[in-house]
């Protein structure tokens, strides 16, 4: 049995459906994410969780008792804020013991149980300190430990790291991920940031306007979108329109306006005539110059409309004879300033026949 089941919830105000009849199993111990971008429904759907709001319709079944009666502070349910919601006027500690003097515990147990939360979280020397002497990634670490200190049977976490820098919100996302392992604990993740979810989730919810688009693990998330909003809003992708010309068990042939054939791998359920786009990642491009030869199935010329430089890699934007857009990704791995082409050069790109995914209209 799952530890979390949501089953058919739906939650409207007034016309306007936030959580349209979803269905999520989530097993003990597991590291899952609510993705999606602002409006899509995934707050709605953790403020049912945690007993803030309720659904119109639906179950919420937390070890298979339904929770719908339960109230949020006698949930075995922690929830950790983008804001850390710490107390000012608390130490470090008062503010990780205050859970557990809300639910009754010893002042033995008490003291013993935030020393471990604060060993943790790797702060056992800060207990004493106030709010405002801590970095941003003290605080989040502080709420972190407040979050996990009362042993929860989930712990909810909305945005957590969004207040963080870029690379202090790199590191964190590596401390989360060790504390999950080591608390065991299940975390429900919510993000708008593709890849902190691709990075940190056993499985992704990917939402939109209320519904669940796709459920699955990151990797096929990424590599296999179910549809158009799921393969745009993970990652960068070129989609180019096309006709499937053949549908083999082993291939698709694929007619793009302008560019001719392109063979792209086999899809269950597509059948000759139908349209749609012809989807690829940028790493799976090649880019070379126009004269090289290539041994690649799917090999077509064009110009450099323009790239962008992020240091370890350069996206370029490739103008095709049809007049679409197609990026490919050239990793800058040799020593020194990296071989660029400019805007303007003709070049070529080329791609494997199993690469990419065709996507129906």
């Amino acid at each position: 049995m799952a530890l979390l089941e949501i089953r058919n919830v739906t939650r409207r105000f007034g016309d306007f459906i936030a959580v349209d009849n979803v269905s999520i199993s989530i097993e003990a111990g597991e590291f899952f994410t609510l993705l999606g971008p602002s409006g899509c429904g995934k707050t709605t759907l953790l403020r049912m969780i945690a007993g803030f709001d309720l659904p119109d319709s639906g179950q919420i079944l937390l070890d298979g008792k339904d929770m719908v009666d339960t109230p949020s502070e006698k949930r075995p349910i922690h929830t950790v804020f983008q804001s850390y919601a710490l107390f000012p006027h608390m130490t470090v500690a008062d503010n990780i013991a205050f859970p557990l003097r809300m639910a009754g515990k010893t002042s033995d147990e008490i003291k013993s149980r935030v020393r471990e939360a604060l060993d943790d979280v790797r702060l056992s020397n800060f207990g004493n300190r106030f709010p405002e002497e801590l970095s941003g990634g003290q605080k989040q670490r502080v709420a972190f430990a407040r979050g996990l200190v009362n042993r929860p049977r989930l712990l909810l976490l909305d945005e957590p790291l969004g207040a963080l820098d870029a690379k202090l919100r790199e590191e964190m996302q590596i401390e989360l991920i060790n504390l999950q392992k080591d608390m065991g604990v299940t975390f429900v993740f919510i993000t708008h940031a593709q890849n902190e979810a691709l990075a940190l989730s056993h499985r992704i919810a990917v939402m939109n306007q209320g519904n669940i688009e796709q459920l699955d693990e990151p990797s096929r998330i990424y590599g296999f979108p179910r549809n158009r909003f799921v393969a745009d809003f993970i990652g960068k992708i070129s989609m180019i329109n096309a006709q499937v010309l053949e549908a083999a068990p082993s291939h698709l042939k694929l007619m793009v306006a302008g560019l001719g054939e392109v063979t792209a791998p086999s899809k269950e359920g597509v059948r000759v005539g139908d349209t749609g786009v012809m989807a690829i990642r940028p790493e799976q491009v090649r880019i070379s110059h126009h004269a090289e030869e290539t041994e690649l199935k799917n090999h077509f010329l064009g110009k450099v409309q323009g790239f962008l430089y992020v240091g370890d890699v350069t996206t370029y934007i490739v103008e095709l004879p049809n007049g679409a857009s197609i990026e490919a990704l050239l990793p800058n791995s040799a020593p020194g300033r990296a071989k660029f082409f400019e805007a303007g050069d003709p070049v070529a790109v080329s791609w494997r026949h199993d690469a990419g995914i065709f996507l129906n209209d």
